[in-house]
């Protein structure tokens, strides 16, 4: 997924700042803050379009936003600088540095011209500088080897590469004489373009990306350079009139003077000129370039989502889907700012639950997080060893050059003067970032990485020491999945513990439901399941809590219950289909009847209806479906009845898989010899045996509210005891282990209750209206025709 801008990107956010409906020139600049430690936010006025907001986030995005972070409480330093000298100004330039991520906003306040300096490349920084082309302040004070970002030095922008806007045939063939690598790795580097646009330009040109660049010919070069022309030409269209320049008038026809049009070129520059006076003559009347704003959109976890952005279309992407937006500034807007908004949210909930998790949960938590955090380091050094050996050459040739120098005596400021002329010689050398005097190691940025080399050891030894670190990590990793195991099995033992000595603590919290009249249950994927007890309760469901968007239950036998999924627009799995099933057939009247398995099927809510055919009589408890139906064969007669412990306290009914999802206590019911009240009263005294508190169980688990979970008929119980969670339970044909019981048996917490109130509301269907639409799988159909069904429910348990 993409995580900045490229230089591409840069270039078509410019160029929608500096003309057409997005333009931002002439903008009166309001207060700014700094909401996070790389970002600001600069409120705006724009000329007859009202208040607007630019975000900056240095290293990785710049563009207009609607979504933004809450503004600190107190403004940092740098912001606070920045209103000094920027607040009241108004905004006469836009400007891309030589097709660089360097960003260039030329500001007039009071006469006076200032320059904010945006750099989108890794690490990122944002500066202000002065008409004499010093730094007034860095949001980031940096000092490399050759550039000092501190304030009331001469900003210095960084050496110019290639632009793909102004590559000749001849420049290709410099380059890729001088290269070790293979084309697509060479026209990224040297041309500023990044992996995705450098593949793009090799598909189009029909070069084989993996060829070695000394082997490339003279008509390589000219399809390669033909194809940046023909990939970037969206960016040189202008709206200068109906006439756009092409890239031959651009070279043709250089500016002197800043005044050319933004829109008409991105003009290369080496330095800011303090002494040219900006007066830009494109405004918001002017044209945008002819641009193609997208999302690029792929399967990832089987979930549609987006990975990239663009202003253009590539053909690689031309088999996704895409999402087209109005602006360019808008699809980045959609990408990295609403993203941004969404990880705090994250964040937020995450510190919240943490709160209020107990001591084992909150140490489970962190030693997650450590195993991540592991995780990344164990991909991130294997990445950076094998980056290593792959520009082999090329490193060998840069500790070539480094060792030489120092074993002649040079210091290390000598051997950076060495290093900028084996820039024109040693193309790695182009590669360093930093020099460590003091370890003797130097910081290189391949393919995008930075790598830290040691100049006294082979490139085999350098690349062996990330490996070591990922041996380092490994044994971590290890030690981190035993802690995480040992914290698994303190949770479990203590709570095991917690329930032995509970005995009278345990005290009863109950509370009144619109859905305690019904029959119901919480599938194990936490969907809400309703159906009546006669047919009473069935019309009372039909008419009052039933919706389109929901799913309806019965058997091919007359005299069940009305079932109904409320999906609340979700996309309802597989898992909680089967439990609905079970959960019709097994409160039919198949199970007094004494069968063990029977069949049923589901429609949608729309094809249940009240009215009958001319001529045709429905009574009460029976409905008309319409349309095809969704068969399920053969399903096994079983319920469970549990007890919930946790939060609300009270006895549980339903599919034995739901049951042990959320009960802490479980019986399995199966069809037997004990009538209702009988098998009834068994569970009573066993949960009251079990935990050794007959008070408790009697207030929530009364042999009149289990009666209620039981189905009509005769029934028996497969075990005498009941499983607890965290037991292994053996049933419908597999393993299955329950969750871990909560450490705190008294917490005021009501999950259930809340997970209700919040989706379903408190009786009526007006308040089911919580969640999103979404689509419903569906199974084996039936023919399609009407059909009368009886929902009896039988005699009221």
């Amino acid at each position: 997924m993409k995580q900045d801008m490229s230089s591409a990107d840069v270039a078509a956010v410019v160029a929608e700042l500096s003309a057409g409906p997005k333009s931002i020139i002439d903008a009166k600049i309001g207060k700014i803050y700094q909401p996070a430690n790389e970002e600001i936010r600069i409120n705006l006025y724009v000329f007859h379009q009202g208040r607007d907001n630019l975000v900056i986030e240095a290293g990785k995005r710049i563009h207009l936003s609607k979504y933004l972070r809450a503004s600190p409480t107190l403004p940092q330093a740098f912001p606070m600088l920045l209103r000094k000298y920027l607040m009241g100004g108004r905004i006469v330039s836009v400007e891309q540095h030589d097709f660089d991520r360097i960003v260039k906003i030329g500001i007039e306040r009071a006469g006076v011209h200032s320059n904010l300096i945006v750099e989108l490349f890794a690490p990122g920084n944002i500066l202000i500088v002065d008409s004499e082309n010093r730094i007034i302040l860095p949001m980031n004070p940096v000092t490399m080897k050759d550039r000092r970002l501190r304030s009331g030095e001469i900003y210095e922008l960084p050496e110019a590469q290639i632009s793909p806007l102004k590559v000749k045939d001849s420049d290709l063939m410099k380059e890729f004489s001088r290269s070790t690598s293979d084309i697509v790795r060479t026209v990224a580097t040297r041309f500023n373009l990044g992996g995705v646009l450098a593949e793009e330009v090799c598909a189009r040109a029909g070069i084989d990306k993996s060829k070695p660049s000394k082997e490339a010919t003279e008509e390589d070069a000219s399809m390669i350079c033909n194809a940046m022309h023909d990939l970037f030409s969206p960016l040189l269209m202008t709206g200068a009139g109906e006439k756009g320049l092409t890239e031959a008038e651009i070279e043709t026809e250089p500016k002197s003077d800043i005044e050319s049009k933004p829109k008409t070129e991105i003009k290369p520059e080496t330095e800011i000129k303090p002494e040219t006076k900006i007066k830009p003559e494109v405004g918001v009347e002017g044209e945008a370039p002819n641009l193609r704003p997208q999302h690029v959109k792929k399967e990832i976890k089987g979930k549609l989502e987006t990975f990239d952005v663009l202003p253009f279309d590539l053909t690689r992407y031309s088999g996704f889907e895409k999402e087209y937006f109005d602006s360019f500034n808008t699809a980045l807007d959609e990408f990295f700012g609403k993203k941004a908004l969404e990880q705090i949210e994250e964040v937020k909930a995450a510190k919240k639950k943490e709160k209020t998790l107990g001591v084992y949960e909150r140490r489970l938590l962190q030693q997650e997080g450590s195993l991540k955090k592991f995780e990344k380091e164990i991909e991130k050094n294997n990445t950076l060893a094998e980056t290593v050996y792959a520009n082999y050459q090329g490193i060998e040739e840069l500790l070539s050059v480094l060792n030489g120098a120092r074993s002649t005596g040079y210091s290390w400021d000598e051997i950076r003067s060495i290093l900028k002329q084996a820039k024109k010689t040693v193309p790695a050398a182009q590669k360093i970032t930093n020099i460590d005097p003091r370890t003797g190691t130097v910081t290189v940025n391949f393919d995008g990485k930075s790598i830290s080399l040691d100049i006294r050891k082979t490139v085999p030894q350098n690349a062996q020491e990330y490996y070591e670190k990922v041996k380092k990590f490994n044994k971590k990793k290890d030690g981190a999945l035993k802690a995480i195991e040992d914290t698994r099995k303190a949770m479990e033992k203590k709570a095991v513990a917690k329930v032995a000595k509970a005995g009278r603590k345990l005290r009863a919290s109950r509370k009144k439901h619109w859905y305690d009249r019904f029959r119901w249950f919480v599938s194990s994927d936490g969907f809400f399941i309703v159906g009546g007890r006669d047919a009473d309760t069935n019309e009372e469901i039909f008419k009052k809590y039933l919706e389109k968007r929901d799913l309806v239950f019965h058997t091919q036998t007359p005299g069940a219950p009305l079932t109904v999924i409320k999906t609340g627009g979700e996309e309802v799995p597989e898992s909680t289909l089967q439990e609905a099933a079970q959960f019709a057939v097994s409160y039919s009247s198949l199970w007094k009847a004494g069968h063990f398995s029977g069949d049923c099927y589901w429609v949608k809510a729309e094809q249940v209806s009240k009215t009958p055919e001319s001529g045709e009589y429905v009574k009460k408890g029976a409905f008309i479906i319409r349309g095809e139906r969704n068969y399920f064969k053969d399903i096994p007669l079983g319920v469970a009845v549990g007890l919930e412990l946790k939060g609300e306290t009270r006895v549980i009914g339903g599919p034995v898989s739901a049951v042990r999802k959320h009960g802490d206590y479980i019986l399995e019911v199966v069809p037997g010899a004990f009538n209702q009240n009988d098998i009834s009263k068994k569970i009573y005294r066993i949960y009251a045996d079990e935990l050794n508190d007959p008070r408790f169980v009697k207030q929530i688990a009364s042999p009149d509210q289990i009666a209620m979970m039981v189905p009509p008929g005769e029934s028996d119980l497969k075990s005498q005891k009941p499983k607890r969670k965290g037991e292994k339970i053996k049933g419908e044909g597999e393993e299955h282990e329950s969750q871990e019981v909560e450490t705190e048996l008294e917490d005021n917490g009501d999950e259930i209750e809340k997970e209700f109130e919040k989706n379903f509301g408190k009786g009526t269907k007006e308040e089911f209206e919580e969640k999103l639409a979404g689509k419903i799988p569906e199974n084996k159909t039936g023919d399609g025709k009407e059909e009368k069904m009886e929902l009896h429910g039988g005699k009221k348990a």
